[in-house]
């Protein structure tokens, strides 16, 4: 009995989860399946670290009426994702394109490592090796260690 409570409970957390506003819903299961899926992969702009099918915020209620009104159109995934980058720009994207700037803003910070370390084992490298003191100077250092008291 206790199991099918539990049960019950979490199906109704599932159901209140699902359904946003039915009103908003797509008729064809297919579209709203694929505006569910874009919705996982556009950014909240306002929230920025979530998705917009995750935010509660009222932009991010817009955009998904945006992206269901592109998918009742009829346009493609990709048609959709560049309306929304001519728009908003490529950080309305949870994963952005391949590019040159993202390949850049990426790899960096890892060139500027590669690039110290080899610096660094350069001036490793070409560092003088130590230098053998001269009679005279070695005698200088056996007088003053002999004079200091401590």
């Amino acid at each position: 009995m206790r199991l099918r409570t539990l049960a019950a409970m979490f199906a109704g957390v599932l159901c209140i989860a699902a359904a946003a506003d039915p009103a908003d819903r797509l008729a064809d299961p297919a579209q709203e399946a694929r505006a569910r899926a874009i919705f996982a992969d556009v950014r909240c702009l306002v929230c920025q670290n979530e998705s917009i099918d995750d935010s509660e915020a009222e932009l991010a209620g817009d955009l998904r009426k945006v992206v269901r009104e592109q998918v009742k159109a009829g346009r493609s995934d990709a048609e959709i994702k560049r309306f929304l980058t001519d728009r908003y720009g490529e950080f309305v994207l949870m994963t952005p394109a391949f590019s040159l700037g993202n390949l850049a803003l990426w790899g960096g910070p890892f060139l500027v490592v590669v690039l110290g370390a080899g610096l660094l084992l350069g001036r490793l490298r070409n560092r003088p090796g130590e230098v053998e003191l001269s009679a005279e100077d070695t005698e200088r250092v056996k007088r003053l260690s002999e004079s200091d008291p401590a």
